[in-house]
């Protein structure tokens, strides 16, 4: 078993999952218990490391030559809310043959809907026992970082520039960069190692924002409720009802946006719903935004008073806007792709990362494959050939910056 795999398998058995109503950071205490572990595991690889009071790893590698270029990496450590991290029994299948995969007694999953284990038939596989995922986004990112860093401090005669490494906590629930100190994580450019088939790059993520529908109801006894009662968790579902269906989340891919009802709430005086909206198009995903006053405007007239509320935030943007103007960021990675034998595509993300907002705050940020498939549930697995071929493709990018010079 490789270094890699044993580092993966060690990590995705911590119990790392975010948590989307804390106000703390990290939003968990548990993921302490990760974030110290590397910082202790860089430290003994003699880097220079730092754990912030936030819970952000920054690790420096100084270039071994000349040169005052340099590159970032980061990834997070966090897992999703959507599924249970606690107790991860991951188990690895050699050599992949395409068949039904029983993960326990009552879970399976097959090709037929899982187009993703089709491109690793014949690869040796990481799967879930089918009550937790698995935790390769973004353990598998974490993963192939510091097997980079290891390699370059076991290797000092190999040439690279100045690396910065970056480990985050609560990409998942929206706030990976929240606090993290672009004084110590200072790159040139930078790729965040979170993606899935290592031969994809991605720098188009969608337009974000939060919505919250508020519904105020006039509760009275039911026995003499006629012409009084105004129930808010009706109003809440006739609410719901006035958004257009084909953008629910499940009739969309690609380029369309999607407004995601998350949860629901209520009672008859009162009655709560939040909402992700999301799209790639800039101008789209405003109307999409201003579509949600306008309905509780509908429903504010036809009830006589002021009965819903909606309050929308942003989140994040479409780095593909900015990066537009720098694509030699991904023409870099591109050529890594070949030079290590893969054929290198593009395709937009249905999601963010922590890149997404470091390219808004100065940091330009694709996004690389990390060889997880099927996050945030009990069907997540990994392929080792593709962890493998991702530190290889890490190493060889730094080395076509390197060799720049």
């Amino acid at each position: 078993m490789s270094k890699l795999v044993e580092r993966f398998l060690k990590y995705v058995k911590i119990d790392t999952q975010s948590d989307e109503n804390s106000t703390t950071s990290p939003s968990t205490e548990k993921q302490w218990d990760l974030l110290k572990l590397l910082k202790e595991e860089l430290a003994q690889l003699n880097i220079q490391v730092e754990l912030s009071e936030f819970g952000y790893v920054y690790a420096f590698l100084p270039a071994n030559f000349k040169t005052d270029k340099s590159i970032g990496f980061l990834a997070h450590v966090d897992t999703s809310p959507d599924a249970s991290d606690e107790n991860v029994k991951p188990r690895i299948i050699e050599k992949y043959n395409g068949e039904k995969i029983q993960l326990n007694e009552k879970w399976s999953m097959d090709t037929n809907t899982f187009e993703s284990l089709k491109k690793v038939i014949g690869d040796d596989i990481i799967v879930t026992d089918g009550n937790t995922l698995l935790g390769a986004d973004d353990k598998a990112g974490v993963s192939e970082i510091m097997e980079l860093c290891a390699y370059y401090v076991t290797n000092p005669k190999v040439p690279h520039v100045n690396i910065y490494i970056c480990f985050t906590p609560d990409e998942e629930i929206g706030n990976g960069t929240l606090h993290i100190d672009l004084n110590k994580f200072k790159p040139d450019f930078a790729y965040t190692v979170d993606g899935g088939d290592v031969s994809c790059i991605e720098y188009e993520t969608f337009n974000a924002a939060s919505a919250t529908v508020e519904i105020f109801g006039k509760s009275v006894h039911p026995g003499y409720a006629k012409n009084k009662m105004v129930n808010a968790s009706l109003v809440l579902y006739e609410f719901h009802a006035l958004l257009p269906k084909k953008m629910q989340p499940q009739f969309t891919e690609n380029y369309e946006g999607f407004n995601h009802l998350t949860s629901v709430n209520g009672s008859c005086e009162y009655a709560k719903s939040t909402y992700i909206i999301r799209n790639h198009d800039k101008e789209k995903f405003n109307a999409q935004k201003e579509l949600f006053p306008q309905v509780a405007a509908t429903l504010n007239a036809k009830y006589g008073y002021e009965i819903a509320k909606v309050t929308i935030k942003d989140q994040y943007y479409n780095m593909g806007d900015v990066i537009k103007d720098r694509m030699e960021t991904i023409e870099i990675p591109k050529q890594a792709c070949k030079n290590i034998g893969l054929e290198p595509y593009t395709e937009p993300i249905r999601g963010g990362t922590d890149g997404s907002k470091l390219t808004y705050m100065g940091i330009i940020c694709p996004n690389l494959g990390g060889g997880g498939f099927n996050f945030h549930g009990r069907y997540e697995f990994c392929s080792i050939n593709q962890m493998e071929k991702a530190l290889l493709l890490l190493k060889e990018i730094v080395h076509l910056v390197s060799v720049e010079n």
